[in-house]
């Protein structure tokens, strides 16, 4: 699974996720990108889940970029733990997502096979998503200027 190899503090407060993606955004080397439509967290296992799916289905045909990283320690309390006595202990690791978000990005594959594969890419997720191509975005930002 992916995690930092250190960080500076090993707890960290929830935080929110107001606002849409201002970062990673675009597709910055891809050819077709998912992108994200709600906000959420992300789990370690659910990115390394999806970049499986998508890897397996394309027969390690082209190539695969991540663009989210899990650097947000989450911690849980044990079941039937009373209140107080601090923090739980570190559970597992999160990526923030915000929409707008490209997650994953591939290239060197027929589009069909691009987007079955981010399209079960998506079902291991736990976000909405849509699947984005080049052509796409740049038609759009041609006609808004």
């Amino acid at each position: 699974m992916l995690m930092p190899k250190r960080v500076k503090r090993r707890k960290q407060f929830r935080g929110t996720m107001k606002g849409k993606a201002m970062r990673g955004n675009k597709l910055a080397y891809g050819e077709y990108g998912l992108v994200a439509t709600e906000p959420c967290w992300i789990k370690s296992n659910q990115i390394e889940a999806a970049r499986i799916a998508m890897t397996r289905f394309t027969k390690r045909g082209g190539k695969v970029w991540i663009k989210i990283f899990p650097d947000k320690p989450v911690t849980t309390k044990p079941a039937e733990t009373r209140m107080g006595s601090g923090k739980g202990s570190l559970e597992y690791w999160v990526a923030v997502v915000k929409p707008g978000r490209v997650m994953f990005e591939i290239a060197g594959i027929p589009e069909e096979t691009a987007r079955e594969a981010l399209r079960l890419a998506m079902h291991k997720l736990p976000v909405k998503c849509k699947i984005v191509s080049r052509a796409d975005l740049e038609g759009g930002e041609n006609s808004e200027n």
